[in-house]
């Protein structure tokens, strides 16, 4: 049954913003949340702050401050993207961001957000957005979007069932973060601080390693171009172990194909594989790549615009804007993936790019060939690989199933909104 359409301020208690101007910004203090923090099929927002306000903005420039349950809401650029105020929100909203209160007698909050990134509503939004150097939408303006609104009972219910599957994909974030941070751990113990080493020199056992693991590990360090190395390891650059691969992909043998853009690839993620016949395609769709190889975007390394290809990539083609990076049997391609996915790699790499005078900030494999790199055995390269494939194995296993629950509650959202399926009597 279809639901009846209200008018969106109807269910709103009050918006929380900064009176659509930049506040006074502090080195220090509490957080804003600005657009870049409401990303695409989050629950609630990305938490890497810039910008902070001291206290006395904090309890003087603002109309009010969020609370848990509140939505956020962007306004400018890429608009119309929403999330959730999650518990304890110590942070404050900046220009071109909306915090909505909802009116919890009319509204399920959880259902209001649900209904916002309902293609319904999204096409209201669409419909009053004004286009000029960025897109934009006034407050008044998004306020008279409609949504629908059944019952509170049955909000609640819809609530529950997309909620639930948001919970899970929320989850599974949590728990590759925390993977990620453990793989990165081993990463930075051996191959940075060469904690083995260091514990072997004061007659310890390396930690959290088998006997056969820690006797590949030298007890001793040795002077090298690069400082202290450990014993029998190699100092040498980027370009001595990998190289920039350029293929161009044959069209000849597939009717249509994969094409990764820069923006395509985040984290190591592959955002999509939807296919593409190749006489559609853009000028630089041209290269093609092969398992283990690294895609690497030249613009502003800052962005993480890279992946790994672990899988048969024969029918992608990506992006003259990549660097292709291959390794040579000399360092294991896992090994050199985390060497360049790492912080300290990522803030070097910007700082090449914003030195170079051009468009964009941009580097090339040239400009980083001369990164300097401790190489150690073939055997203790293995032997991190093998620690960390397990690590790898279960986080590509929750990614996998977490896009599994994002299509199931994508292909519900619009169903429950509408009426076409009654969420009180629907079960899983």
């Amino acid at each position: 049954m279809a639901y009846s359409l209200e008018l969106f301020v109807s269910v709103l208690e009050m918006n929380i913003d900064n009176r659509g101007k930049t506040p006074p910004l502090s080195p220090t203090g509490y957080p804003l949340i600005e657009v870049k923090h409401i990303q695409e099929d989050r629950l609630y927002p990305v938490f890497e702050y810039t910008k902070y306000v001291d206290q006395e903005t904090w309890d003087t420039w603002f109309r009010a401050h969020l609370k848990p349950g509140d939505i956020l809401f962007s306004t400018v650029g890429s608009i119309a993207r929403s999330c959730m105020v999650p518990e304890n929100p110590k942070f404050c909203v900046a220009q071109n961001v909306l915090g909505f209160r909802v009116n919890r007698a009319k509204a399920d909050p959880r259902f209001l957000y649900y209904a916002i990134n309902d293609s319904f509503f999204q096409q209201e939004v669409r419909g009053r957005t004004i286009e000029t150097v960025q897109k934009s939408i006034k407050v008044h303006d998004l306020k008279t979007c409609r949504i629908p609104l059944p019952p509170l009972a049955e909000q609640k219910a819809i609530a529950k069932i997309l909620g639930d599957l948001d919970d899970k994909i929320e989850l599974n974030r949590k728990m590759n973060t925390t993977f990620e941070a453990m793989a990165r751990a081993i990463f930075q113990s051996w191959f940075v601080d060469f904690d083995p080493v260091r514990a072997k020199m004061d007659g310890s056992e390396p930690e959290g390693m088998d006997a056969e693991t820690a006797a590949l590990w030298p007890s001793e360090f040795e002077d090298s171009q690069h400082g202290h190395i450990p014993k029998g390891w190699r100092a040498c650059t980027l370009g001595d172990v990998a190289k920039n691969v350029s293929i161009t992909f044959d069209f000849k043998r597939t009717p249509d194909v994969v094409f990764i853009n820069t923006g395509d690839v985040l984290e190591g993620d592959f955002l999509h594989s939807n296919r593409s016949p190749y006489d559609g395609l853009p000028g630089q769709a041209k290269k093609s790549i092969r398992a283990d190889d690294i895609l690497f975007s030249e613009i502003r390394p800052a962005n993480k615009r890279y992946a790994y290809v672990d899988f048969d990539s024969c029918d992608y083609v990506v992006s003259t804007k990549f660097m292709i990076i291959r390794g040579s049997k000399d360092i294991h391609p896992r090994l050199l993936y985390r060497i360049l996915t790492a912080k300290e790699t990522l803030d070097e790499f910007q700082v090449q790019a914003e030195s170079r005078s051009g468009t964009f900030p941009q580097i090339t494999f040239d400009s980083i060939s001369h990164k300097p790199i401790v190489l150690p055995p073939v055997e203790i390269q293995a032997a991190f690989n093998g620690v960390v494939s397990s690590i790898d194995a279960q986080i590509k296993v929750n990614k996998q199933l977490s896009f599994s629950l994002a299509i199931l509650r994508d292909t519900l959202l619009p169903k429950l909104m509408s009426g076409e399926l009654g969420a009180s009597s629907f079960h899983f």
